[in-house]
Formats: structure tokens, sequence, C-alpha cells
């Protein structure tokens, strides 16, 4: 019989709120063991309203059932573009071996921009991701202080009040719609913090001790994963989380997805504050927005930014 699977970590975001400084001291250690041990870890008590997320997941599947020819006037290729939507799927596509999603990526900070239809939408958008920027910048706090910083000490350096924010919307069909395979590659993410909500139709998994591990059984919870600028800056204490989505349900799955970073100026590297003869920096210091626009050229050819910028010591 094999070993049983240690569960994800779950962080109680009301805890790092707390005023009782034993509450806070305590959740701010399981953060940091989290991040090091795992990479991820379930967040609960976030205090964002369930029904605030539920109109949010009919808006976005609104959205997504508008016509292609609808769609088609928020279609976008570069990474910086404000709103890029993928337009559609192919029913006839023959190539059915391969994982596939529609999405819908904005740009939602340090400027806002969201499709103007369904009606209501960009309100209730706009919303949302102040919502979850809030819960995103306190997570920051704690991750700073878990690293031996103060917890304003990552915002500062990172230049976060302007930082770099999208709400990314992931839409896999229902058998009906399209009879193949339905997912995301193994791949990580590029910012500090990746905050994830899923209707309720599991599929995100990650890599934990070379076995994959679901996320998706800890009710009105995000999912929350290190990103490869948390990794950078704590010179590799905290790794960037492996994950990928794999839908074997037979329903729509929909995910609300947001990526956190720097500002799109800002050069990251190893903070400078932990480096020494012991521990010399692992990554080269790279601007946010040309890690972006690298990360996405690599992905098309099967690779990883991170071969550009990590040093061999």
């Amino acid at each position: 019989m094999s070993p049983k699977q240690d569960p994800v970590p779950i962080i109680d975001y009301s805890l790092l709120t707390s005023s009782t400084v034993d509450d806070r001291l305590k959740v701010v250690q399981d953060l940091g063991k989290a991040c090091e041990d795992w990479g991820c870890f379930m967040l609960v008590n976030h205090g964002i309203p369930e029904t605030l997320i539920e109109e949010m997941m009919d808006a976005s599947n609104e959205f997504f059932n508008m016509t292609k020819d609808e769609k088609l006037e928020f279609e976008a290729h570069g990474v910086l573009d404000p709103i890029r939507c993928s337009t559609g799927f192919n029913p006839d596509n023959k190539n059915k071996d391969l994982l596939w999603r529609e999405y819908l990526r904005l740009i939602v900070h340090p400027d806002f921009h969201c499709p103007h239809k369904p009606s209501g939408f960009s309100d209730l958008a706009s919303v949302y991701v102040k919502r979850t920027r809030t819960v995103a910048m306190e997570l920051v706090k704690g991750v700073s202080e878990s690293l031996g910083f103060e917890a304003s000490y990552m915002n500062q350096e990172l230049n976060l009040d302007s930082g770099f924010q999208l709400l990314a919307i992931n839409y896999y069909p229902s058998r009906m719609e399209f009879d193949g395979s339905r997912g995301l590659m193994p791949h990580t993410d590029h910012g500090l913090l990746t905050l994830l909500y899923e209707n309720g139709v599991p599929g995100l998994e990650v890599l934990r001790d070379g076995k994959w591990v679901g996320m998706s059984d800890v009710p009105n919870a995000f999912a929350v994963l290190n990103s490869d600028h948390v990794e950078i800056f704590s010179n590799g204490k905290y790794k960037s989380k492996l994950h990928r989505t794999v839908v074997k349900d037979e329903r729509t799955r929909i995910t609300l997805v947001n990526p956190n970073g720097p500002s799109l100026n800002t050069i990251i590297g190893p903070s400078p504050r932990l480096l020494n003869d012991e521990n010399p920096p692992h990554y080269l210091p790279m601007k946010y927005s040309e890690y972006l626009e690298l990360q996405t050229k690599l992905i098309m050819a099967g690779k990883h930014a991170f071969d550009k910028i990590q040093l061999q010591n």
C-alpha cells in the first residue's frame, strides 16, 4: 500500500488580518512553511462574499457563451494587450489529443480593463479584482515577514502599489461542447502569488514529490500558488509551483485566476538582504515587462524563462 499523501496546507486569512499578535505570528510561520515546503496552499476565511464569486462565474459563463463573432472584438495577441480573448474552438478539430480551453485575460491593475459586454460584467469584475487584490497584498505582507523582512518590505522593493495584476478567466467546455482533452499543460506563473477560484468542477493539480496532487476539496477556498518572482526574490527559498489542469468531469469548468506581480518597470532579482558568501544570487535581475515578453516567446518553444535567468553556482 502506498503511503498516504499529506493534505495541501490550509491558511486562515482571518488570522493574518487579526489584531492578536500571537495569531498573526503563528499564521505567518504557517504561511512561510507552506510556501517553502509545498509552494502552494488553500486560503480559507478570505472574506470575499460567495455571492460575488457566484455572480462572477455566471457573468463569465455568459461572456463565453456569446457568439464567436461577438468575442472576436476582444481578440488580441500581445502579452501586454489590455484585453486578450481566445475566440472559440473548432468542434471539427481532428487533433483532439491536445489539452484545450478558452480564455479571457484582462489587465486590471494599475489600470482596469474589461469588455463592455455582457451587460454589468465590467462593473462586477471591477469589484471582484479590488477584493482579490486586497487579499493578495495582505498575503504578500505575510510572505515578506516569513522571509524575515518587515511586512512592507516586498511592497516597497517591488513597487506593488503600481503592481501588475491580471484577471484570467478560463473556460473548459462540457463534453457536449467539446469531446476532447480539456486542460492546461504543466507550467508556472509569472508574478509573486496567483489566486485561483474554481466553479466546483475539479481539475487543478500541483506536482508534489514527483506525483500530481489535486487541490480541489476545500469549500469556498482560493488555491494560492507561488509564482516565478517570489522564487527569484527569495533567491530560491520559495519555489515557483509547477501546476497543470486536467478536466475529467463532464461539466463545464470555469476558473477565476489572479496573477499578482511587481510593476512592469521594476527590475526583479534576489533580495540583497538575503545574499551573502554562503547564499550567492541564483538568478539574474530582469525587468518584469521583459520577463513577461520572454516567457511568452519561450512557452511557444516549449521552454521556460527561468532557463535564461538562472545562474549556475
